[in-house]
């Protein structure tokens, strides 16, 4: 009995690879880029701030991998996990900067 797998081409296995690293390492980026911004920017208490940028992180994770998955190639899929990141660590530099 002959395996589904084993008619697959190379290239489609080096996609979904792709788009499963980008969910998990794109997506890790993400969530820890937002939290850190909502960390910094959110007007309450630090230790609020802290556990409601931690909270809302695993709701950036969730989108991410939601989002690597439904898009139309594995470029965009790191394009939209990586651009947005890129953005929220340049608020998080600024914020950074100015509190300090």
């Amino acid at each position: 009995m002959k395996s589904k797998a084993a008619g697959l081409p190379l290239s489609y296995r080096l996609a979904v690879t792709s788009r499963c690293l980008a969910a998990v390492f794109g997506g890790y980026l993400l969530a820890a880029m937002a939290s850190v911004c909502i960390t910094l920017l959110a007007p309450m208490p630090k230790a609020e701030a802290v556990v409601s940028g931690m909270m809302l992180s695993f709701l950036f994770y969730l989108v991410a991998f939601l989002w690597c998955f439904a898009s139309r190639s594995a470029w965009q899929a790191w394009l939209g996990v990586l651009l947005p990141s890129l953005v929220l660590g340049v608020i998080d530099g600024l914020a950074y900067w100015m509190k300090n």
